[in-house]
């Protein structure tokens, strides 16, 4: 949500924020480490400055994919044309706000960035220099164009402000590009603002503060922003519809965190009629393999199981390491995916034979929110064939894994050292991956309390 923001980046935004030092001076910054590895405990925050900027310039070359190979001004230039935006759109446009010339020589070209960006502060009032400089360098971030590079200042809200998340989102604040709409909700938080009105799974989302999500099957820019970032005591008026029923109703929420309560495990099961086993996965969160296998062992002294179900619809990514303990668990002696650097030198991402095989037939389900470390498993599913795919075609966000790294004023980046391709060494980012089956859950499914997927895969494994 965040990839996607992807969902999994966002998640982990407050455990990554930390502290570096900051200089005087753009030339200054540029002699200091770029950026630095997370330390125990955030500080608090400070004003993102042009020193902040110079930071985030030299860690993406640092640290990022394709650094090594960078032209500056890939991510320069857009950074400037932001820049320039942000004062248009503030009414402060400024006639020295000329473009810096740049040359594609990494250390000058920062040297005519900083002069034109001071030049330009140094004539803005105070109060608008923090959204100035988180607009510069997100479109600086922006600009690499990879769903798994980001930059962010954490903040307190809970991960689902408003209490749902909508069927076309992909992280925060990004609408599927294959979405016409309508969107509707397809996960309800307990305990929530919208648990509380008694909004629904499936209801759709007609508008949001009297902006419509989709006109003529295109995204209105910013309108999911409302749903996906709303801070807490804000309020946000919906018109939803419940296809069960017919019924337009209006709500008026203000966002609050959820209230106590048994919070939800990353992984939960039951037993299906016919010896199946059903297991949902909402996160590729540290030691979920194990859970996965041993509720699978525990259905299994309830009854004879004949297969499993794993349902990854919703699953926003996360660790590798548990995408490789769980391809372990069906197959051996594979190479599951390639890590890759900008020159095209791979890494082959093997299975932990150690692993003991569960030899058990499976069933994955999978959606459009199903991304990074989740698109890798379903990916590693259909090409080394230890299972089924059903569902819907997955989000494709799965550039590689994200490093944090640290900036002075408190604020972190995301960067993927490598890019990943799948074990046929196919590309998978911006793809995805299309199921075996095609059975995607409606709107008007979820609103009836119907599972086209899960019945399919049950037809499979029966």
């Amino acid at each position: 949500m965040k990839s996607l923001k992807l969902l999994a980046i966002v998640a982990v935004a407050a455990a990554l924020a930390g502290t570096a030092t900051v200089s005087a001076s753009p030339e200054a910054a540029a002699r200091l480490p770029a950026c630095q590895t997370p330390p125990p405990q955030p500080p608090p925050f400070k004003p993102t400055t042009v020193d902040t900027i110079a930071q985030a310039y030299h860690c993406v070359f640092d640290n990022y994919f394709s650094g090594p190979v960078l032209d500056s001004r890939t991510i320069l230039q857009p950074a400037f044309s932001a820049l320039t935006r942000e004062l248009q759109r503030r009414g402060l446009d400024q006639p020295n706000a000329n473009a810096p010339v740049l040359t594609g020589k990494r250390d000058s070209d920062w040297k005519s960035f900083a002069k034109a960006y001071q030049d330009i502060i140094g004539t803005l009032p105070t109060e608008a220099h923090q959204g100035v400089a988180e607009v510069t360098i997100r479109a600086m971030v922006e600009a690499l164009g990879d769903n798994h590079a980001a930059w962010i200042r954490p903040t307190r809200n809970d991960f689902l402000p408003v209490g749902f998340m909508p069927s076309h989102a992909r992280g925060p604040g990004r609408t599927d590009p294959t979405a016409t709409g309508p969107a509707h909700v397809v996960d309800v938080l307990p305990g929530s603002a919208a648990a509380n009105a008694g909004i629904k799974l499936g209801d759709e989302i007609l508008s949001v503060n009297d902006v419509p999500l989709f006109v003529d099957g295109v995204a209105v820019p910013r309108v999911v922003e409302w749903l996906m970032e709303a801070k807490e005591g804000r309020r946000v008026k919906l018109v939803m519809r419940r296809p069960s029923t017919g019924e337009t109703k209006t709500y008026d929420l203000t966002v609050t965190k959820p209230s106590p309560g048994p919070g939800r495990e990353d992984v939960e099961s039951k037993l299906l009629p016919g010896g199946i086993a059903y297991v949902l996965l909402r996160g590729f969160a540290p030691g979920v393999a194990d859970k996965i296998r041993q509720v699978i062992a525990d259905l299994g002294k309830q009854q004879k199981l004949r297969g499993v179900v794993l349902d990854l619809r919703g699953n926003g990514g996360g660790s590798p390491g548990e995408v490789k303990k769980l391809v372990s668990s069906w197959v051996h002696g594979k190479t599951y995916s390639y890590w890759c650097d900008v020159r095209d030198k791979c890494t082959p991402n093997r299975t932990d034979d150690s692993v003991s095989l569960l030899n058990l037939p499976l069933v994955t389900l999978t959606d459009r929110i199903c991304a990074s470390a989740c698109d890798a498993f379903s990916n590693a599913v259909k090409d080394l064939k230890f299972g089924t795919l059903v569902g819907a075609r997955t989000a494709g966000a799965v550039s590689g894994p994200g490093e944090g790294w640290v900036l002075g004023d408190g604020s972190f980046m995301v960067l993927p050292k490598i890019h990943e391709i799948g074990p046929n060494r196919e590309k998978v980012d911006t793809v995805g991956v299309p199921p075996d089956h095609f059975a995607p859950v409606t709107a008007a499914d979820l609103s009836a309390g119907r599972d086209p997927g899960l019945d399919k895969a049950r037809a499979l494994l029966g």
